[in-house]
């Protein structure tokens, strides 16, 4: 925004300004909201700023180096375009934020002052309130590989490359029965082997959770239907006859990519790697001592 040849910064050095702050949620489902604190809806970028959302957002603290920017947006939930269901059903987690500087009289005069996305998000008194993360959030997370026996990838992801597409190995259809959001039933009409779904998803393709996403803990086939409980409660409701789809699970052992999904040579871990217990070993009469691989 710095600069003489700014449009925004000559508004703002003469002295009397027209300005206000707009900024857009974009959910990772591709779902986008516009809010501004001007007193009428604005639109740029094919973002509608709606100015009716009861929403604020506090001052943006940006420091130089790679510390965290800090900021909150607060808001009343009282405008369809927030739904606490939509909340509480971590629909908005992780959203990318992004907020403007605007002149509401001239729309191009503009600065983007931050860029980030949602963070912890708590609901109070009919309210909410989401902490802003900044870009340099993502420094935070842990990079580089692991060694381990078992394998880091995701079933499915860039590493595994596995196509969960490929018929045999998911089962889509309506619920027949839905309990406390945890336990589903639906028909089996694949018929997959026992346990052929403990570790995999569970997504919601219809009803009010939609797109949600559910970890299989155990998966119990009986009666030509398969019975799935999941490790956490839904966080939006289920009932009999919304569409799911379950997707085979991967306990990530090498002998499981090689048996179940024929992908071993994407397998990521190591499985012949010493563990813990190879540290206590000790040399036995019947066993072999040629100073060979524990593994073979």
């Amino acid at each position: 925004m710095s600069g003489a040849g700014n449009p925004l910064a000559q508004h703002l050095a003469s002295g009397s300004t027209s300005v206000c702050r707009c900024w857009s949620v974009t959910r990772r489902d591709g779902t986008v909201y516009g809010f501004t604190d001007h007193d009428r809806t604005l639109s740029f970028d094919g973002v509608a700023f709606r100015a009716d959302t009861g929403m604020t957002a506090r001052a943006v603290e940006q420091v130089t180096g790679l510390s965290v920017d800090n900021s909150e947006v607060v808001g009343a939930l009282s405008h369809p375009s927030v739904r606490e269901a939509d909340i509480a059903a971590g629909r908005f987690d992780g959203a990318e934020v992004r907020a403007w500087l605007v002149n509401w009289q001239d729309l191009s005069e503009r600065a983007l002052l931050f860029r980030g996305s949602l963070g912890e998000i708590t609901r109070s008194g009919g309210g909410f309130r989401a902490e802003l993360r900044g870009l340099s959030e993502a420094l935070n997370q842990p990079r580089g590989r692991a060694y381990q026996a078992t394998c880091p990838a995701v079933l499915g992801d860039a590493s595994c490359g596995f196509d969960l597409a490929t018929p045999g190995y998911f089962l889509e259809g309506p619920l027949t029965l839905a309990e406390d959001g945890r336990i589903l039933t639906l028909p089996d009409t694949g018929g997959f082997s026992k346990g052929w779904f403990a570790r995999g998803r569970v997504r919601v393709l219809s009803g009010d959770a939609v797109g949600l996403v559910g970890i299989v803990k155990a998966d119990i086939s009986k009666a030509g239907t398969r019975r799935l409980e999941l490790w956490e409660t839904l966080r939006a409701g289920v009932a009999a006859g919304d569409v799911v789809r379950v997707e085979a699970g991967c306990d990530r052992r090498a002998a499981t990519c090689r048996d179940k999904f024929s992908n071993f040579l994407n397998f990521r871990g190591f499985p012949n790697i010493p563990g813990e217990d190879w540290l206590m070993s000790y040399p036995q009469k019947k066993g072999v001592n040629d100073g060979g691989s524990l593994g073979a």
